[in-house]
This record gives structure tokens, C-alpha cells and sequence, in this order.
């Protein structure tokens, strides 16, 4: 890892936000939003890319002839003067990094505040929405990864990453505590609303159960729905979310909730409300039984189609 000289984090007590770039249009747009965010948190900025298989590969033959200079990193001598032309407060460092892309940024970011990225880099096919080192980040990172969507799919990050109100998804018995901290130090450190949209699924109704093609194989239909059955729902779905956000309320008074309690898909849902907001919040589900890392459907879903950038929050330990 190489670091600027007068760039030196070391006496930093502030953990850092680390962007990982690679100089494609989807990177600087995480850069962007990565240097605005470090200077909203009051945090250093680590901005780090991995070298090329074939810059990697010659770097290792020239030092097996024995000592030499580093080979000069491009896209960190663009990136560089990216950010002096942008003028900045914060301290930066820049590191080039060797190994797996995602390995390597995987290691940058531990103890990191939150972890960045395009949603997108170089290669790979233009349709894509979401590149593949985003999406195994999304089930690695160490930390908070904060996943930036290309212009395609949002407007211009007016006011930069402070703009805008924080969007939660939350299960009440499902979502870690970590995710709930995160959104109400975003809103907090924001100044701005933390919106908890919480989701339910109604039962069918009868009509729509299909009938067994024999007398035999019938059972009697269910009864009916009540009239005020989704009344009765949504009313035991703010009970649960509120006894949910109550002890971090407490601890943050300052931060204005905004509760939606609604049936509906939690994923449309949280994608329709992205439009406007300025950070999506949602959990990193499970480990699968056989000890793979699982990114919950909904997560899933909000970074292919968000118009917002997605914060990917993981559980304590990973």
C-alpha cells in the first residue's frame, strides 16, 4: 500500500471513510459522494485502487531482478488531481493496493467508518446494474459498504451525500441492532428525517385460492377476511415498530422519525421511496448453513434497482 506523504492518517483519531476506485465514470461518482461524506462525518478519507492483474503481475517480475521504484499507478495520479482540483479540507490518503479486488478492499476497510463503491467498474457488460464487486462486497465487507448508483438510474447528487432524508427498511424482529444505529447516526449527522418504512404481506383472499379439481381433494374455504383486517395489521405493525425504535430514540431525541407501516413488497416499497431520499438503509441477512455469506433478498434488491445510494449494513463480527 502506498500513501501520499503529506497525506499521513496516522495520527487521525476519526476512523476513515475508504472509496475503492478504479478511474471509470461509476468510481469518480462514488468518489464524489465518498469526499463529500468524509467531510459531512468530519472524517479522513482513504481512497484506494487495485492494481491491475498485469500491472500486479510486472510489478512482481521487475522486483524479482532486484530492487527498483514502485511502477508509477495511473489511476491514482488521476484520481489525486481529481480531488486537489475539487479543494478539501480533510486529510486523504491513497493507497494502491495488489491482490483480489475485493479481498483488498475487504482488508482496506476494517475499522473503516463505512466502505464506498460504484455500482459498477470497468469491464463487464453495460447492462449490468450491479458489477460484481459491489455484489460481493455487499455479502464481505467488513464495515458499512455504501453502494453509489450510476447516473443512469438517479439525478445529480444536489448538496452532496448529506442531502436528503435517510430511508430505513426495517423488520422488527429480524433487523440487527447495527443496521438501526446506522440510520439514526446518518439522520443525525445529517440533520435530517430518518423514514422507517416497515412492510407486510396480506393474507390471500379466497377467491383467489385455487379449487381442487375433485370433490375429493376439496376443503372447506377459509373464512373470510374481516373488513378491518388490514386496519387491525397495520395497527399491530406500528405497535412492533414502535416498541422497536424506541431505545434508539431515546438515545438520539434529536432525530425526527417518520414511521410508514403499509402492505405492500418491502423491496418496491424501499426502491419507489429511493427517488427522493439521499441514503437507503438495509440489513446484510444471514450466514447460510453451510457458513456462505447471504445477501437478504431485499438488500438484493434495492442495490440492482435504488435510486439512491444503498448502505449495506453488516451484522457485529464481519
Amino acid at each position: 500500500m502506498s500513501a501520499s506523504p503529506t497525506s499521513d492518517l496516522s495520527s487521525a483519531s476519526e476512523p476513515p471513510v475508504v472509496v475503492g476506485v478504479d478511474g471509470s465514470e461509476h468510481s469518480l461518482r462514488a468518489l464524489e459522494w465518498a469526499l463529500s461524506a468524509a467531510e459531512h462525518l468530519g472524517s479522513p478519507l482513504v481512497v484506494a485502487h487495485v492494481r491491475s492483474d498485469a500491472l500486479q503481475l510486472g510489478a512482481a517480475r521487475i522486483a524479482s531482478l532486484g530492487p527498483s521504484p514502485d511502477l508509477p499507478d495511473t489511476v491514482v495520479t488521476a484520481v489525486r488531481n481529481v480531488v486537489e482540483a475539487r479543494g478539501h479540507t480533510l486529510p486523504v490518503r491513497y493507497a494502491s493496493l495488489d491482490g483480489s479486488v475485493t479481498d483488498a478492499l475487504s482488508a482496506a476497510a476494517r475499522g473503516a467508518r463505512l466502505l464506498a463503491t460504484g455500482s459498477r467498474g470497468h469491464g463487464g457488460f453495460a447492462s449490468l446494474l450491479l458489477g460484481s464487486t459491489s455484489r460481493t462486497l455487499a455479502a464481505t465487507a467488513p464495515c458499512p459498504l455504501v453502494v453509489v448508483p450510476h447516473e443512469a438510474r438517479t439525478a445529480a447528487l444536489e448538496g452532496g451525500a448529506g442531502a436528503g432524508r435517510v430511508l430505513l427498511g426495517l423488520h422488527p424482529e429480524e433487523t440487527p441492532d447495527e443496521v438501526l444505529d446506522f440510520a439514526f447516526e446518518a439522520a443525525g449527522n445529517r440533520g435530517v428525517p430518518l423514514e422507517v418504512v416497515t412492510a407486510f404481506r396480506l393474507p390471500p383472499q379466497p377467491g383467489a385460492l385455487v379449487v381442487a379439481p375433485s370433490p375429493a381433494l376439496q376443503v372447506p374455504p377459509p373464512l373470510p377476511l374481516a373488513d378491518d383486517m388490514e386496519e387491525q395489521l397495520v395497527r399491530e405493525g406500528r405497535r412492533e415498530q414502535e416498541e422497536r425504535l424506541r431505545p434508539f430514540a431515546e438515545r438520539r431525541p434529536g432525530v425526527e422519525l417518520v414511521p410508514v407501516v403499509m402492505p405492500g413488497d418491502a423491496a418496491g416499497l424501499l426502491v419507489e421511496g429511493s427517488r427522493d431520499a439521499g441514503l437507503l438503509v438495509v440489513g446484510r441477512h444471514h450466514r447460510h448453513r453451510f457458513g456462505t455469506l447471504l445477501v437478504g433478498s431485499v438488500a438484493h434488491a434495492v442495490l440492482h434497482h435504488a435510486h439512491c445510494p444503498v448502505a449495506v449494513v453488516p451484522p457485529t463480527g464481519r
